[in-house]
């Protein structure tokens, strides 16, 4: 299965999923705000804890530049509850059980693994602008540190 090519200033994938609450997010209801979506693999792993605290760790200067920063993974909007108040997160996490955002992102495929291939949530970034287009895309990311970088080629790109 390939992945998805997300093109950096072509039109961000529309999508609507609950969030740790159930409520309905939509990348329609965003308009005019920055963007970051980021995949993870799962709720309360040791990488994708040390993303979403960084996210968390960053968030008001996430806030300052006008972006909110939505989390996205298979896990159930329980999950991410428990995730949530287990760490004190600030971010917002999505739930997507059938892949059907991360296979549009590129972020559902094949993954290699010490030297294992499997199919899975591959762990990346995309950072969509208030117009709703894909102004950069993170394909591999690695957890530790990545949120400076989110937040850095935020600040810039909207310096101009």
């Amino acid at each position: 299965m390939g992945r998805t090519a997300i093109a950096v200033g072509a039109k961000a994938p529309a999508f609507s999923l609950p969030d740790q609450s159930g409520g309905k997010v939509a990348l329609s209801g965003l308009a005019e705000r920055w963007v970051v979506l980021y995949f993870y693999p799962k709720d309360d792993t040791p990488g994708c804890t040390t993303e979403a605290c960084e996210f968390t760790e960053g968030i008001a200067a996430f806030a300052g530049l006008d972006a909110i920063v939505l989390g996205c993974s298979a896990d159930s909007p329980e999950s991410h509850r428990k995730f949530i108040a287990k760490y004190g997160l600030k971010v917002t996490l999505l739930s997507d059980p059938d892949h059907a955002v991360m296979q549009a992102y590129g972020a559902w495929g094949e993954k290699t693994s010490y030297g294992r291939t499997t199919t899975g949530v591959i762990r990346s970034t995309v950072l969509i602008d208030p117009k709703g287009d894909v102004a950069y895309h993170w394909p591999n990311v690695k957890a530790a540190g990545h949120a400076e970088a989110v937040r850095a080629k935020l600040a810039a790109l909207r310096a101009g």
